[in-house]
């Protein structure tokens, strides 16, 4: 289905604001922020619920790998795009890293691999996690927060990548070089 991608100036009235802020934020509207506007209230849930992961337990790396796993895993190729971009080109995080989380290979850094092999099954389990994989995930070093932690950035992701699903939201130029193809079910 096609969803109109808003700009600061025809977006319905509530988001205008919010676009703004994205606009200084990253120097453009991100088509996805674009779309969300439809829905203002949509729009403001995602971006607070994004500035809340903010004070997470996770370091910025840790968010960032996290909220990739949880794209990867739903088939989410404008979210993976954008987030791989952060990761590599913001945060200097190693191109074999960001790889292998995008290839469901395991991560060359041991807690930060218990970290992406816990996101992934939280979201292929939807939350039925057993308990080894809990036991796992707290042995490397991670904590109870971080256990529910996760249930936020799976819901923040959730958010971006479903719509994404819907409205086969064109991916923005600045993440065209992390762009990833998925199989459709």
């Amino acid at each position: 289905m096609n969803f109109p991608i808003y700009t600061v100036d025809n977006a319905p009235e509530n988001a205008q604001p919010l676009l703004k802020i994205a606009k200084e934020n990253f120097g453009f509207v991100p088509n996805l922020l674009g779309e969300f506007a439809e829905a203002p209230a949509v729009l403001e849930g995602y971006l607070t619920l994004n500035e809340i992961v903010g004070k997470t337990g996770f370091s910025p790396v840790e968010q960032q790998l996290a909220i990739l796993a949880v794209s990867i895993e739903n088939r989410c190729p404008y979210c993976s795009a954008i987030h791989s971009t952060i990761l590599k080109n913001q945060l200097n995080v190693d191109e074999g890293i960001v790889n292998a989380v995008r290839s469901g290979d395991p991560v060359p850094d041991d807690k930060l691999n218990a970290l992406v092999t816990y996101v992934t099954e939280a979201v292929q389990s939807r939350g039925f996690v057993d308990e080894t994989a809990l036991q796992a995930f707290i042995d490397a070093g991670y904590s109870k927060q971080n256990i529910l932690e996760i249930n936020l950035i799976i819901a923040l992701k959730t958010i971006s990548n479903y719509t994404n699903h819907l409205a086969d939201t064109p991916l923005d130029e600045a993440f065209e070089a992390e762009k990833l193809n998925f199989q459709t079910a």
